[in-house]
């Protein structure tokens, strides 16, 4: 009698730890699917920057926040965020971008956007003759312009970078001269720079 007692008493603890487990397992993320989401920060007043994760699930996200995808990932499954639309003026950069959902399908809350202005150095040449092309350069960075016209260096830079535009090699037979060569770059803005050829 004792023996059965002790039997049934063993059963009930192995369902009752049996059920716990799956209890467990349910909270994880929604049956081994997690939810991929993080914070926004630095974005500019009026802006706003589209998320993807793992090339799809477009997510539009306004003003410093944080955010979610709608999209659950299953336990073992990559997860990959990356920035699709830059905003106007703006570069963000994501950290902690991409990982595995463990196999529990825990959350992943830890996805981090990072914005910042930009601005960008370029300006105007005039005077160059046909079939000749001046070599300007800004920190070390050249940039051969062969018309008269708008120019820019590549590149996005954080507001407040010191730029310094010279010639680093002349047209053939001229004399190009710069104006306004050089300054700091300015929150949205392309510092404006001339050069004149003779």
């Amino acid at each position: 009698m004792c023996e059965r007692k002790i039997m049934r008493a063993s059963r009930l603890k192995l369902f009752i730890v049996s059920a716990a487990a799956l209890a467990l397992c349910a909270c994880g993320g929604g049956a081994g699917k997690a939810t991929i989401a993080g914070n926004v920060s630095g974005l500019g007043a009026g802006l706003s920057l589209t998320l993807q994760n793992n090339g799809a699930d477009n997510l539009t996200v306004q003003n410093n926040q944080s955010f979610a995808f709608a999209t659950q990932i299953a336990s073992g499954n990559s997860y990959s965020v990356t920035v699709l639309n830059q905003p106007t003026g703006s570069n963000c950069v994501v950290v902690n971008a991409s990982g595995t959902v463990d196999t529990l399908g825990d959350n992943i809350g830890n996805v981090t956007v990072t914005c910042a202005v930009t601005a960008s150095v370029g300006g105007t040449v005039s005077g160059l003759g046909a079939g000749t092309s001046v070599t300007l350069a800004n920190n070390g960075m050249l940039l051969p312009i062969d018309v008269n016209g708008g120019f820019s260096f590549p590149g996005i830079l954080p507001a407040g970078t010191a730029y310094n535009v010279t010639v680093s090699t002349q047209a053939a037979g001229e004399i190009c001269a710069v104006a306004n060569p050089s300054g700091t770059t300015a929150d949205n803005t392309m510092s404006f720079v001339t050069v004149t050829c003779i």
